[in-house]
């Protein structure tokens, strides 16, 4: 079953988007380049609870 998680700026530290994740199948941290409004650019985001 698919569990609900924040993805969180790494420079900025807020959480911007939230997705979908399948905690059988992930075995490690989930990690998106994405565009963040607070930064006006793209950065690195990571999986947060």
């Amino acid at each position: 079953m698919a569990d609900i998680v924040g993805l969180q700026c790494t420079t900025c530290k807020r959480r911007n988007y939230v997705t979908l994740v399948n905690k059988k199948k992930a075995t490690k941290k989930l990690e998106k380049k994405k565009y963040c409004k607070f930064c006006d650019k793209h950065t690195l985001h990571k999986e947060c609870k």
